[in-house]
C-alpha cells in the first residue's frame, strides 16, 4: 500500500435477531429530547415503531418526531427537520428507517444550530460543521447506503435539480450506535431489496477501480463482492433466507464505513452520474447506478485496464487462457451484465424515466470527481448518458 492515512470509527453496531434490546443501554447515555425520524410509515405496519417508542418511553424520554422522511430526502424537507430539531431543543437524533433516513438524520445533525444556510455550506461549498452537532443513533430497517456507520448524507434540491452527498470528515457525525437487526429487512419489497443490493456492490466497485499498487483494500474488496455475489442469489430466490440477508446486511456495512478507501485514491462517478439522474426522476437509487454503471465502466475500461482485468479473474472467476488483457476484462463485465440481469435490475435510464431531452440537463448537474482512471469531460458525460439510455 502505498497511501498514508488515519483511521477512526467511532460507531458501535449492535447486529443480529433482537439486536433492538441494546437500545436501552445507549439511550441513557444522551439527554431527554429525542427526536424520532422515519420515512413513509412501514415501521408502523411492521411493529418496528412500537417497539421502539415503548422504550424511549421506558427509558423516560420527550419524544418529537420526523415522519415522512422520502426515499431521496428534500432540502425542503432538511429545512423542515431543522426546525423541529431547534422547537424541541433535540439532545439526540434517532433514525429508525433505511438508508436515506440516516442519510437525513446526519443533516438534520449539522443543521439544526448551523449559523449559515447549510445547502450552502455543506453541499456547496463541502465546508465541515464549526457548530453543536446534535448526536445520531440508528435501527436499520433496509440496507444498501452503508449510512449506519459512515458520516455521509445525500440531499436533493428539488430546485435545482442537484442531489448531493456530502461525507464529512468530523467524526460527530457519524452514528454513535446502529442497530442491525436482519430480520427488519425481510419484508421488503423485491425492488427494494435488489436496489440495496446493487447499491452494496457499486460502492464496492467505486473504491476499487481506483490506484495501481499492491492494495490491501483491493484484497478486501474483492471477498465483499464475492460474498455478496452469493449471498444475493439466494436472496433473490429466497428473500426469507436469513443468513443470506444477514450476510449482506453486514457487507453494506463494511462496503462504506470507510475502511476499504484507505490507501485508495477512489472513482465516484457512477454515484455522480446516477445521484444526476436522482435529481430528476427521484428513481431509487440502487437502480439509477445500475442504469449507467456498465457504460461508464466500459468508457473507463481502457484506462485501468489492469485493474478490470483482475476483477475479471478474481471476482467473476474469468479464465485467463488464450485470451487478450481486454478480453479477459471485458469477459468480467458481461459477466456482470448477467448477474445484474439475473436480479432484475435496471438496466437502462428509458426505464428510469429519462429522455434524451434531459441528458444535457442531466450533464450540467453532474459533478466530476478526481481520483478515478480518467475523470469524464463534460462530453463523455454526455456519451455515457446517451449509451445508458
Amino acid at each position: 500500500m502505498l497511501g498514508t492515512f488515519t483511521y477512526c470509527n467511532p460507531t458501535k453496531l449492535y447486529f443480529g435477531e433482537g439486536s433492538l434490546k441494546y437500545l436501552k443501554e445507549e439511550l441513557p447515555k444522551y439527554g431527554s429530547n429525542v427526536v424520532l425520524i422515519y420515512g413513509g410509515g412501514s415501521i408502523k405496519k411492521n411493529g418496528i415503531y412500537d417497539a421502539v417508542v415503548e422504550i424511549l418511553k421506558e427509558n423516560g424520554k420527550c419524544v418529537a418526531e420526523i415522519a415522512g422522511v422520502m426515499p431521496n430526502p428534500t432540502l425542503a424537507k432538511l429545512y423542515e427537520g431543522v426546525q423541529i430539531a431547534r422547537d424541541h431543543q433535540a439532545d439526540f437524533l434517532l433514525a429508525v428507517g433505511g438508508g436515506s433516513v440516516c442519510d437525513y438524520a446526519k443533516a438534520v445533525s449539522v443543521s439544526a444550530y448551523c449559523k449559515e444556510d447549510p445547502w450552502e455550506k455543506y453541499y456547496l461549498r463541502f465546508e465541515e460543521p464549526d457548530c453543536p452537532v446534535i448526536p445520531v443513533g440508528c435501527v436499520l430497517t433496509m440496507v444498501g447506503t452503508g449510512s449506519e456507520m459512515n458520516a455521509g448524507a445525500v440531499i436533493t434540491n428539488q430546485e435545482t435539480k442537484q442531489k448531493i452527498g456530502h461525507v464529512f470528515a468530523d467524526e460527530r457525525v457519524m452514528p454513535r450506535f446502529s442497530v442491525l437487526d436482519p430480520t427488519y429487512t425481510l419484508t421488503l419489497p423485491h425492488y427494494q431489496i435488489v436496489s440495496g443490493i446493487y447499491d452494496i456492490f457499486n460502492h464496492i466497485c467505486e473504491q476499487y477501480f481506483s490506484g495501481e499498487d499492491d492494495n490491501t483494500s483491493d484484497y478486501i474488496s474483492e471477498g465483499l463482492m464475492r460474498s455478496l455475489l452469493h449471498s444475493s442469489r439466494i436472496a433473490n430466490k429466497d428473500p426469507q433466507n436469513y443468513e443470506a440477508r444477514s450476510n449482506i446486511m453486514w457487507t453494506a456495512t463494511w462496503a462504506l464505513n470507510t475502511l476499504v478507501a484507505k490507501g485508495k485514491t477512489t472513482d465516484w462517478m457512477v454515484h455522480m452520474l446516477g445521484q444526476a439522474v436522482g435529481g430528476y426522476t427521484d428513481a431509487a437509487h440502487g437502480m439509477t447506478l445500475s442504469a449507467v454503471s456498465l457504460p461508464y465502466y466500459r468508457f473507463l475500461l481502457p484506462y485501468g485496464l489492469p485493474k478490470f482485468k483482475r476483477f475479471a479473474m478474481n471476482v467473476w472467476d474469468v479464465q485467463p487462457e488464450g485470451k487478450t488483457d481486454r478480453q479477459i476484462a471485458e469477459e468480467g463485465l458481461a459477466a456482470m451484465e448477467a448477474w445484474m440481469k439475473e436480479l432484475g435490475l435496471a438496466m437502462n435510464l428509458t426505464q428510469l424515466g429519462v429522455t434524451e431531452d434531459m441528458i444535457e440537463g442531466l450533464a450540467d448537474v453532474t459533478l466530476v470527481l478526481p481520483g478515478g482512471y480518467n475523470p469524464p469531460s463534460r462530453e463523455e458525460i454526455i456519451r455515457i448518458f446517451k449509451e445508458s439510455l
